[in-house]
């Protein structure tokens, strides 16, 4: 997934030019979305939100979320083994050392959901 530059319209702002705690409102918004997804309920407004983050557009979603907190996400696909997702600052060189927070799942979405989580719980 590359880099997009369509948020930037808003806040005015654009990025954060470096990941830190979540602080502004939208962050903490999408940690708590991804956090209420692993939420072991019968749920139907749990079952909506399972639907929507666990599929190509939840994990569009996710990406520009993390965009706007000053992350870049790399998401590679191996064989039928499974995912990566990868979550380095935005703007830096992308490098294995350099990488925020990463996750290794079954599926695209889970991967996306876990390294996401993981960054903005730091």
């Amino acid at each position: 997934m590359g880099r997009s530059r369509a948020h930037q319209g808003e806040g005015g702002s654009g990025r954060a030019s470096n990941p830190q705690r979540v602080t502004d409102r939208l962050g903490r918004l999408l940690l708590v979305t991804l956090e209420a997804a692993r939420v072991q309920a019968d749920l139907p407004v749990l079952a909506a939100l399972r639907s929507w983050l666990d599929s190509w557009r939840g994990i569009g979603d996710v990406e520009r979320g993390m965009a706007h907190q000053g992350y870049d996400l790399q998401l590679t696909r191996y064989d039928a083994k499974g995912w990566r997702a990868t979550l380095y600052t935005t703007g830096m060189e992308h490098s294995i050392t350099s990488a925020m927070a990463s996750a290794w799942e079954r599926t695209p979405w889970h991967a996306v959901q876990v390294a996401a989580r993981d960054a903005l719980r730091r």
